[in-house]
């Protein structure tokens, strides 16, 4: 019976390839602890990649609500000069 010779591994190496299947493993673990932080990550992602538009701030809502009170107004007045 003849043996096969196995290559000799020097301890870095040993080390090298526990590092590398410590990583292997790490890439199938799921960050993520339940389905609804998986989605949050998901629009949180979409939402900086600007899928759902620009972001609206509380000055262009107050804006619009006080040009829309002015137009309203002026209706208003309209109707009661006429």
């Amino acid at each position: 019976m003849m043996q096969i010779p196995t290559p000799v591994r020097s301890r870095s190496d040993a080390l090298t390839l526990k590092v590398d299947v410590e990583r292997a493993g790490l890439a199938w673990a799921c960050p993520f602890s339940s389905s609804a932080e998986f989605e949050a990550a998901i629009i949180q992602a979409r939402r900086e990649a600007g899928v759902y538009g620009p972001k609206r701030t509380r000055r262009n809502v107050l804006l619009g609500i006080a040009g829309f009170g002015a137009a309203a107004t002026l209706i208003a007045l309209a109707f009661v000069l006429i």
